[in-house]
């Protein structure tokens, strides 16, 4: 390979099981669907607050995919911020420790 040639991305197979995909990057949200799959692996039952740090982002993704979702009138109606104790996170300005969803979420996947 030349010196001028383009590097490549690892392919999938050869990136050790815990290094970030795409779907992790900075300039990627996770999708909707993906949420709320995470969500329920985790509440069981829609209603259930979950701890905003059991979805497994650093703190300023979470901040930062929360706030997006809670910016889009059509999708925040669901969702239902709350704190507690645990770690705390700026969802656009308001302190959160927990989100719940409603199952009516189901109804715009």
């Amino acid at each position: 390979m030349s010196a001028e040639a383009p590097r490549r991305a690892p392919s999938a197979a050869s990136r050790p099981p815990n290094a970030p995909t795409a779907s992790r990057s900075p300039n990627k949200m996770m999708a909707l669907g993906d949420l709320v799959r995470l969500y329920r692996s985790h509440a069981g039952n829609f209603g259930e607050p979950v701890a905003l740090s059991a979805f497994g982002l650093t703190a300023a993704e979470t901040e930062r995919l929360f706030s997006a979702y809670d910016e889009d009138y059509h999708i925040s109606r669901f969702f239902h911020f709350s704190e507690a104790g645990g770690q705390k996170f700026s969802i656009n300005g308001f302190p959160a420790t927990h989100v719940s969803l409603d199952a009516e979420i189901e109804t715009i996947l």
